[in-house]
């Protein structure tokens, strides 16, 4: 399985366009030493050549272009996306679908929870039906797992997890199972595995069963603080507010993973006032000697 990370930051990106907290005005004026990154998305593919895209970022035709891979040029008009998975139905995984009705139709999995919210409070599955039929549903189940034709020799088993839908949804403050999915996915063929979980607002004990099964943990990076964007300036809200689980602290993602020595560990999904960005930070350290890793665009992993 190759598993592509074509975006690695949280919402707005690295170094956010609008923001000057202290690691994007460092970013920008050559005190910090980091690596711009693009809003979350990866790309899985069983043959490096057909591909299934999870998540469509605001970003998504720069991380394309930065992929040679996305374009085959088998044909006048091609890509190397075969299908779309959508983990929920946030606007900076979704938003990039807008950007692929060129494309259309295409093949995208997800939730019923998250077909409703883009049909209603973000309809993108109305909107994109004037271009060549649009998005086609395939519909998640959440005790099912499923293949897709693009690669065959991939099983992906969805898990729904604890998280939070997003501001424009119907039911924001009414959660269900589906609002946000993690995605064991498994090689048929050479039995390798991958936890895959953006957003992830707690790890219980079958869950961190689960995670124990796989070889690799791509998981929920966003914050270190669960208060950091309040002791930043930046934002009101809390990180599990928002559904994720930081870094830090009793019960943190770093404690979650302390319990899993035997798995390859990287964060992603990772906001712009996380220190870990900052490569000669003490929490970057920490990370380091934790042996957990920190996604960057570009990056690539096979197992």
């Amino acid at each position: 399985m190759f598993v592509q990370i074509l975006g690695s930051a949280a919402g707005g990106g690295f170094p956010q366009w609008n923001c000057n907290c202290a690691n994007c005005a460092g970013f920008r004026d050559g005190s910090l030493r980091a690596q711009a990154r693009t809003q979350s998305s990866i790309a899985l593919s069983d043959d490096g050549v057909n591909w299934v895209l999870c998540n469509a970022s605001p970003d998504i035709r720069a991380q394309l272009q930065a992929f040679a891979p996305m374009q085959p040029g088998r044909a006048l008009r091609d890509t190397g996306i075969g299908a779309i998975i959508l983990m929920d139905s946030q606007i900076d995984h979704t938003t990039g679908l807008l950007s692929l009705r060129e494309g259309c139709p295409h093949q995208v999995w997800c939730t019923d929870m998250v077909h409703e919210d883009l049909s209603t409070g973000f309809p993108l599955f109305n909107m994109l039906t004037h271009w060549n039929g649009g998005l086609s549903w395939n519909r998640i189940e959440l005790d099912q797992s499923f293949t897709i034709a693009a690669c065959p020799n991939l099983r992906f088993t969805p898990l729904p997890l604890r998280s939070a839908a997003p501001p424009y949804s119907p039911h924001r403050f009414d959660p269900h199972p589906g609002d946000n999915i993690g995605l064991i996915v498994e090689d048929l063929r050479t039995g390798g595995k991958l936890f895959y979980a953006p957003g992830l607002g707690k790890v219980d004990e079958s869950l961190l069963e689960i995670m124990a099964g796989s070889d690799c943990l791509l998981v929920d990076g966003t914050m270190w603080d669960d208060d950091e964007m309040q002791r930043r300036g930046v934002g009101t809200r809390t990180g599990r507010e928002m559904g994720h689980l930081a870094q830090n602290g009793p019960g943190g993602m770093l404690e979650v993973l302390e319990h899993l020595p035997k798995q390859r560990k990287v964060l992603i999904h990772i906001n712009n006032t996380n220190p870990i960005l900052d490569e000669d930070s003490s929490e970057r350290a920490e990370l380091v000697r934790r042996n957990v890793e920190v996604a960057y665009d570009g990056m690539s992993i096979e197992l």
